[in-house]
């Protein structure tokens, strides 16, 4: 109990309740015997106390155990991480992922999108100490996550993103310089964008090329995956007969895809399977890191439902011992 406090300690003076109830327990009970008075007790000689009457008062006993720690429980006992600064080694990254119509292509299980969902929690969950934000686009772009350590927020955050969050297209230009705002004002020396698409920049007002040459200027380096099959893949439609699935070909300026990673320092993937996107990830584990400085909040850890539920216990302890063991017939 050395480093517990309570949210509600005030509860905690509701304890001196259970002494006086106890006392005016044993008061109650002194006047429900009488006295008789014998010549000799020969006749009790050979008598003893049976278990039940041993147990008598255990029901009284186990309610205020049972009160005991749902006034404790009340208090809201809570125990706290440590909140100090930490140095360590780590680098910046922004994971930026296309979530336009044609994501929901099926050439990956269940589809573009879910598969690409399902790499990027993988990597989230590897990383230690790395900042990593999320940039979602298709017509439009905006930030789902903006930089942060606390990688469960970013995971849950991911789950909830879906292909028609934002008006279909492809505006890639606008991912990146997205992309770049999230990363210009970092101190680390290795700043990485990784972006997903499987297709062609159809939208936005800001031209890809342009987009790089800024990141370029911040030191951003760039890792393009153009995601789909070679030739064709199965896409499903919505028809009035159900849905139904047809082949549809597989569009990726791989190109453009290039040239942004090539000006930028970076790589170019064509993902064809899991596997081309834990390359980029092992490419990513080779970056030089740089020391930057991440702050561990105090955060508290609510310890209350074990209180309730050893209150609970105790309770309903005492209902089965008065109602089935100690049970008074009339």
């Amino acid at each position: 109990m050395g480093d517990v406090t309570f949210a509600y300690p005030i509860f905690l003076y509701l304890l001196i309740l259970i002494p006086l109830l106890c006392y005016f327990y044993w008061k109650k009970n002194r006047y429900l015997f009488t006295e008789l008075k014998y010549s000799s007790f020969e006749l009790f000689g050979e008598a003893k106390e049976s278990i039940k009457e041993r147990l008598a008062h255990l029901p009284f006993i186990l309610r205020m155990i049972a009160l005991s720690l749902f006034l404790i429980a009340m208090a809201r006992p809570q125990s706290f991480s440590s909140g100090e600064n930490i140095y360590t080694e780590g680098i910046d990254i922004a994971m930026v992922l296309d979530i336009s119509g044609s994501m929901l292509a099926e050439d990956f299980k269940p589809n573009r999108l879910e598969a690409a969902k399902n790499v990027i929690d993988k990597f989230v969950k590897g990383r230690t100490s790395d900042k990593i934000g999320l940039v979602i686009f298709a017509g439009e772009s905006f930030t789902q996550v903006p930089l942060t350590i606390d990688y469960m927020v970013l995971r849950n955050l991911l789950k909830e993103v879906y292909s028609g969050m934002v008006e279909d297209g492809t505006a890639i230009g606008n991912a990146i310089a997205n992309g770049v705002n999230r990363l210009k004002t970092s101190k680390a020396k290795s700043k990485v964008m990784i972006l997903l698409t499987d297709g062609v920049n159809n939208s936005g007002e800001i031209d890809p090329m342009t987009a790089a040459q800024i990141a370029q200027k911040f030191g951003i380096r760039i890792y393009t995956v153009g995601v789909g099959t070679i030739g064709q893949a199965p896409y499903p439609f919505n028809t009035p007969f159900g849905r139904r699935v047809q082949m549809v070909p597989v569009e990726i300026d791989e190109s453009l895809l290039k040239s942004i990673s090539k000006q930028t320092g970076g790589s170019y993937f064509r993902a064809t399977n899991n596997k081309s996107l834990e390359n980029i990830y092992n490419e990513i584990d080779r970056l030089e890191k740089t020391r930057v400085e991440v702050t561990s909040y105090r955060k508290a850890a609510e310890l209350f439902y074990n209180w309730v539920w050893a209150g609970f216990f105790f309770l309903l302890l005492e209902f089965f011992i008065t109602k089935l063991y100690l049970r008074k017939m009339p």
